[in-house]
């Protein structure tokens, strides 16, 4: 089971400037297997391009499935975020985080509960959740 990002499926919906890379990832990892988006991808989509109808339409005509957080994953994101926030104190970093809960919690998902991840923001991936298997869609 693969899991896609937000940055992915709102290029990919909204015919954004990766939206012919990230068709043709999302193509090859539904060819290989189930596709799927956690509560949080979801609600970033609708929320991100509005008409949560054509949303979830256009991920079901695609074939892309719904796979809930566990209770491990939010664990686990809770502890990645906490380590998030002691990193940039060490680095002496002040004013609000770049990073919040969603995007630990996207990460978290992927590894615990599927194999890899379709996403654009892979340095962050990599840099968090060692071990993920990241897929960045290429022109």
């Amino acid at each position: 089971m693969i899991a896609v990002d937000t940055s992915v499926l709102v290029d990919y919906i909204g015919d954004g400037p990766a939206a012919e890379a990230a068709e043709d990832a999302l193509r090859a990892a539904l060819s290989a297997g189930p596709v799927v988006v956690c509560e949080v991808v979801l609600s970033e989509v609708v929320a991100g391009l509005g008409h949560s109808d054509i949303v979830t339409e256009t991920l079901d005509a695609i074939g892309v499935g719904f796979s809930p957080l566990e209770q491990r994953s939010a664990v686990r994101a809770g502890e990645m975020q906490r380590r998030y926030k002691e990193r940039l104190r060490r680095a002496g970093e002040s004013g609000p985080a770049r990073r919040s809960v969603p995007d630990f919690l996207v990460g978290a998902h992927a590894l615990l509960q599927c194999q890899a991840l379709i996403t654009l923001d892979a340095g962050f991936f990599r840099d968090y959740f060692k071990g993920l298997k990241v897929i960045v869609p290429q022109a």
